[in-house]
């Protein structure tokens, strides 16, 4: 499995929205241009974080986006779930009645365990950690030299 370039992006939005002060409202070009996503797969993307809850999309000259949770109720997995579908290795673990051998299938339930694993993987990891996690990473590892 390999995350689309969409649930990338979303990622991405999201995490330099946790970034800001709460409520603050970030315009769609100032995160296309950090974050480096084409405006309108941007735009996109963000129609579908809104339709999951994450964000609210405001409109106008004055628009932009944001957070419309505290980082730490939104988790790495809802995010990437809200662009790219429940996440499945095989299309046996969505739907079983596509497999003949699924219910006595031994492969079968090593994907199931496999993907119960990663969605709990993904679903512990909240966007306060990764803010935190990147701002330990910029403490310890400054993006210039000491002067």
């Amino acid at each position: 499995m390999r995350l689309t370039r969409a649930g990338e992006y979303a990622v991405r939005c999201v995490l330099h929205l946790a970034k800001q002060e709460p409520d603050a409202l970030v315009s769609r070009q100032t995160i296309a241009d950090q974050c480096r996503i084409p405006p309108h797969f941007l735009a996109k993307i963000a129609q579908q974080l809104a339709k999951a809850g994450i964000i609210e999309i405001m409109q106008g000259t004055r628009g932009g986006y944001r957070l419309i949770r505290r980082p730490a109720e939104v988790s790495l997995l809802e995010v990437i779930e809200a662009i790219i579908g429940e996440i499945f290795l095989n299309d046996c673990v969505i739907r079983p009645e596509t497999c003949q051998a699924s219910p006595d299938c031994a492969v079968h339930r090593v994907w199931v365990r496999a993907r119960d694993e990663l969605r709990r993987v993904l679903g512990s990891v909240s966007f306060e950690d990764l803010v935190r996690e990147e701002s330990c990473c910029l403490v310890r590892f400054p993006l210039s030299p000491p002067a």
